[in-house]
């Protein structure tokens, strides 16, 4: 399976015995995902019946010679025995008979039995791979560029057209084994993550280290890491500090201190420290993995692109074979003219028609778009998602751990209605003590720095969007917002005016209660991330029109960080439903609406938009599970990266239409004057898929977002 034909071929045939569109095909590996309601003999039945022979998905198969290197000696022979048939030819009769006799079809001058022996040798070299595909389209009535290839071979024999026939072979040989190296190409582009886990690890023990593979390696098991190795597994650092390079996973410059306690991921590089490091994960689990899988399902998701391709294909075939019959007919029957110079033009047709560069073209502009995102620590789920970017109008993101560190920090502890400020902190620390929430976390670890002793807490609710409940020594609390402390209609002026002032500065804060008063507040702060600014003003560069901000925060915080970053839109103290609704009305208001956020929390709403993009997903399996693109880092500037190469991803793929499309008409016109030849033709086609798919592979040179 090496191309859109071949795909068609099998959906057709598939068509019989489920959906056709549940197929999901990966060109480069040669693979076909089909769904686990289709038995084993049904797949090899369907298979079969599209003229095609499987083998089930990672069984280890035996590599020969011939496999890997076959078509590229057929294409050595055709090419040798065309070069050889004219210059032998030029020698026994003179190359003006031999160009003569082979440019003109004119038959005045005999060819040598041995230059005719050469020509047929290089024909059937050059169509050995093509000749059996096109039988096969001929039985399924379903005309594809191998049918289109053998007429035009046939065709030209017959008309004494030897040096064409020849020729025309040779080029199309030569053309499927550029192209099978340029996909080759975006495959190895893809590949080389697999190479960034190295096969053995230093697994720890009694006696020293002992070399052992990383898949036997089980959790809390120990390894050690020395300078400059690239890290097996995903881990915490037991002993030891270094600089790790993440840039093989995150596309970071800048290397990371890691310290005692901090975590380290399998396929990164440890710089000068030897390390001694816990694994956390197991070899199919980490995060290298993840992103593995991320990346070869990305390539079986097709593109709008690919899609309109793969239809174009369908009717643009069968309707260059009936153009060809016109033209071969038409003239001699309606005008009485010779056949011979319209079988000819009909011929240059059928080759020019070859749609080779209109279907290679994309699915390599693709995978080679997907593979530069990956290298870039962007995970993109699949073509669609690649070229949905380039139409976004709106980028809607939370603020905390988004815009802001996502650390926020107790700034004050003020209790009131005899409360202490012991108590009130023991309390909202007891009732958070469940929460993965940052807030909830900040509270935590500022109880821990006082030394506070924590009561058992029952019963702990979570409001979303609200807060927090639970029973503290038989007394209900609630710990929550602003807001909630308003519809519990428990707000009095004093506590008004307190509140909105520590909003209005900037600060968040957590009110405390029970059924009957207000026991106090805590107020946090969550420092804004250093690169904010700079990536909302890169947003509006890259062409978003607004930049806004969901957070279910209060309103004097969200303005107070929006202002100082630039964002146009401020939408706060939301419901996670406040939030669905935030997007349907910026999706009416100005179009596509891009959503990031923590891939958690916000999953409605990354759900609802035209574009969902976690941040910061290191290590976290959830969000990449939630969103449509995921950042590795909490690098913001990835996004307005993102969307500039999904640009130029799509103007890739619009260039290599274009130009695909425009040489065929160009060719055409020299068809009708004639003017175009057989071999010409092959070679322009040729010529354009090499020139598409070298456009293509810019993609692969893109470069990092701190770069461009």
């Amino acid at each position: 399976m090496d191309c859109a034909d071949e795909i068609a071929a099998l959906r057709e045939s598939f068509a019989k015995v489920m959906e056709p569109d549940d197929l999901r095909f990966d060109v480069l590996d040669g693979t076909m995902d089909v769904p686990i309601s289709v038995s084993e003999a049904t797949v090899f039945e369907r298979v079969a019946a599209a003229g095609m022979q499987a083998s089930p998905a990672g069984r280890e198969e035996v590599s020969t010679w011939w496999s890997r290197h076959g078509l590229d000696l057929l294409t050595a022979i055709s090419g040798m025995a065309v070069a050889l048939a004219f210059t032998l030819h030029g020698v026994l009769e003179g190359f003006s008979a031999a160009i003569g006799s082979e440019g003109m079809a004119v038959t005045e001058h005999a060819r040598p039995l041995v230059v005719t022996a050469l020509y047929l040798a290089a024909v059937g070299a050059g169509l050995f791979r093509v000749v059996p595909k096109a039988l096969l389209a001929l039985q399924r009535l379903r005309p594809d560029m191998n049918l289109l290839m053998t007429i035009a071979v046939a065709g030209a024999i017959a008309l004494g057209e030897w040096f064409e026939a020849g020729t025309v072979a040779f080029l199309f040989a030569l053309s499927l084994s550029l192209e099978a190296w340029s996909v080759g190409k975006a495959r190895r582009a893809v590949e080389k993550l697999l190479s960034l886990a190295p096969p053995t690890v230093n697994l720890k023990d009694g006696s020293g280290t002992t070399e052992v593979t990383p898949d036997s390696v089980g959790i809390g098991a120990i390894f050690v890491v020395q300078p400059g190795e690239r890290f097996a597994l995903d881990g915490i650092i037991v002993e030891g500090s270094s600089d790790v390079d993440q840039a093989p996973i995150t596309g970071e410059s800048e290397r990371v201190p890691k310290d005692e306690g901090d975590e380290v991921f399998a396929g990164t590089i440890n710089g000068n420290g030897s390390l001694e490091v816990r694994s956390t994960k197991l070899a199919s689990d980490t995060t290298l993995a993840h992103v593995i899988e991320m990346v070869g399902e990305a390539r079986k998701d097709r593109s709008n692109s690919e899609r309109w391709v793969e239809r174009f294909a369908r009717i643009y075939t069968p309707v260059v074979f009936a153009a060809a019959a016109l033209v071969a007919l038409g003239p001699p029957l309606l005008l009485g003219q010779s056949f011979e110079p319209w079988i000819y033009r009909a011929l240059v047709l059928l080759v020019i028609g070859c749609p080779c560069a209109l279907v290679i073209a994309t699915p390599v502009a693709i995978v080679a778009g997907l593979a530069a995102a990956a290298r870039n620590g962007v995970l993109v789920k699949g073509g669609q998602y690649l070229e949905i970017p380039a139409s976004i109008q709106v980028v809607a993101m939370d603020k905390t751990g988004t815009l802001t560190e996502g650390k926020p920090q107790v700034v004050s502890v003020e209790p009131l209605n005899d409360h202490t400020s012991e108590q009130l902190l023991a309390i909202a620390a007891a009732v958070e003590s469940k929460s993965e929430h940052p807030i909830a976390r900040a509270i935590l670890q500022h109880a821990k720095e006082q030394g506070a002793s924590l009561p058992p807490c029952s019963d702990v609710q979570i409001v979303p969007g609200k807060g927090t409940r639970g029973t503290v020594d038989g007394k209900r609390y609630w710990l929550g917002s602003h807001r909630w402390l308003e519809e519990r209609e428990q707000e009095t002026s004093d506590i008004h005016r307190a509140l909105e002032e520590r909003s209005d500065a900037g600060r968040s804060v957590v009110v405390v209660g029970t059924e009957d008063h207000v026991c106090g507040f805590i107020t946090l702060a969550d420092k804004l991330r250093s690169d904010s600014k700079a990536a909302v003003t890169a947003l509006h560069a890259a062409g978003i029109k607004r930049v806004a901000m969901l957070t279910g925060d209060n309103e004097g915080t969200a303005i107070a960080i929006a202002t100082e970053v630039g964002i146009d839109d401020v939408r706060a103290e939301l419901l996670p439903a406040d939030k669905v609704a935030a997007i349907e009305s910026l999706e009416r208001d100005y179009g596509a609406v891009a959503m990031i956020g923590d891939g958690i929390n916000d999953a409605p709403a990354l759900a609802r938009s035209s574009l969902g993009i976690a941040m910061g997903v290191m290590g976290t399996d959830v969000a990449v599970e939630t969103a449509d693109v995921a950042l590795m880092t909490d690098d913001m500037s990835k996004l307005a990266w993102l969307i500039g190469h999904s640009k130029r991803t799509l103007g890739i793929i619009r260039q290599n239409t274009s130009f695909a499309l425009g040489i065929k008409v160009v060719f055409v016109v020299l068809t009708f004057t004639g003017v175009a030849s057989l071999w010409g033709a092959i070679a322009a086609d040729m010529g354009a898929s090499l020139l598409v798919v070298a456009n293509a592979l810019r993609l692969l040179k893109s470069e990092d977002s701190s770069n461009s």
